[in-house]
C-alpha cells in the first residue's frame, strides 16, 4: 500500500519552524460527507431557476461540483457566493449567500449530529480523526514547531470540534476559522501572519491539507506542502480524485494519512528524525 509519494521535492529545503494544518479531512473526520450535503442543496437551488429548468440533472451536478471542488478549503461562504452568482446566470433571483450557508449548516448538522453527540458523551475521538493525527501533532511539537490550525469552517464550530477531538492543546500557535465578516479571514492571511510574527522565510513553513486552497497557499510562498489524500469514508488508502487535485495545487508529498509517522518524520526532517 502506498504510504508516501514524492511529487516535487523529497523534503523541505530548510528545517521547518512552523506548521499550518487544515482541519476537516486533514485532522477531523467529523464532517466527512459534507459534499453529499452541499452539492444536492446547490443543485436543488439551481434547478428552481428558469435557466436551470433547461439543464439536465447531470449538467447541473457537473456545474455545481466544479465550483464546489475548486473552492474547497476556502471559507464556506465563498461557495455560497458562487451559488448566488450561478442563480443569477440562470435568470433567478438569489438569496443572500449567508442564507444558503445557514441552510447548508442546518442540513449538515442533521447528518453529523450523532457523531458530535457520541463525542460529547465520551465517545472515542480516534474514530473521528484521520489515522495517526495524534502522532503527527506530537511529532511536530517534539521538533519544536509552532503549530497552527486554519479552517474554512466557522471558527466557533472548529474550536468546539477540536476540543471534542482533544487536539486543541497541540496548536500552540492558535486555532483559526471563518468569521462572519469573511473578508477578515483567509488561510493566506493566516500564513502571512505566521511568517511575520515568527520572522520566517517561506521555506521554513510546512503545511498539511486535503484541499486545493491550503496546498496552493503554502506552495505559493515557497513552503513545503503535504497533500493529505485520505479516503475519508473508509479511513484508509488514497482518494485518487484528491491526490490529483493536490498535485495540481502544488503538493510536494502525497500521503493517505499519518499511519506511517516514522517514514513521514524522516522524509520531513531527515537525519534530525533519528
Amino acid at each position: 500500500m502506498l504510504t508516501l509519494e514524492i511529487v516535487r521535492q523529497p523534503r523541505p529545503t530548510q528545517p521547518p519552524k512552523a506548521a499550518i494544518l487544515d482541519f476537516d479531512g486533514t485532522i477531523s473526520l467529523i464532517r466527512e460527507g459534507w459534499q453529499q450535503v452541499m452539492i444536492p442543496l446547490f443543485i436543488e437551488v439551481l434547478a428552481e431557476t428558469s435557466g436551470g429548468k433547461n439543464e439536465t440533472p447531470k449538467e447541473l451536478e457537473h456545474a455545481v461540483r466544479e465550483f464546489v471542488d475548486l473552492l474547497t478549503g476556502k471559507q464556506t461562504i465563498y461557495q455560497c457566493i458562487q451559488l448566488a452568482e450561478e442563480v443569477t446566470k440562470r435568470n433567478g433571483t438569489p438569496l443572500e449567500p449567508l442564507a444558503y450557508k445557514h441552510e447548508y449548516h442546518r442540513r449538515l448538522l442533521q447528518r453529523i449530529h450523532h457523531r458530535l453527540d457520541a463525542l460529547k458523551t465520551g465517545g472515542n475521538p480516534q474514530e473521528h480523526l484521520v489515522p495517526g493525527s495524534y502522532d503527527l501533532l506530537q511529532m511536530l511539537r517534539q521538533h519544536g514547531l509552532t503549530v497552527y490550525l486554519a479552517s474554512g469552517t466557522d471558527e466557533v464550530f472548529v474550536k468546539e470540534e477540536a476540543d471534542l477531538l482533544r487536539v486543541t492543546d497541540y496548536f500552540n500557535g492558535g486555532v483559526y476559522g471563518a468569521q462572519d465578516d469573511h473578508k477578515t479571514f483567509s488561510k493566506a492571511m493566516v500564513i502571512q501572519r505566521i511568517i511575520a510574527e515568527n520572522k520566517l522565510q517561506g521555506q521554513e513553513l510546512i503545511g498539511f491539507g486535503d484541499g486545493y486552497v491550503e496546498i496552493e497557499n503554502v506552495h505559493d510562498i515557497g513552503g513545503f506542502a503535504v497533500g493529505v489524500a485520505t479516503n475519508e469514508s473508509e479511513r484508509s488508502g488514497i482518494d485518487d480524485w484528491k491526490r490529483n487535485r493536490l498535485i495540481g495545487a502544488g503538493a510536494d508529498l502525497i500521503i493517505p494519512d499519518y499511519s506511517d509517522i516514522k517514514q513521514l518524520e524522516s522524509q520531513i526532517f531527515g537525519e534530525e528524525a533519528h
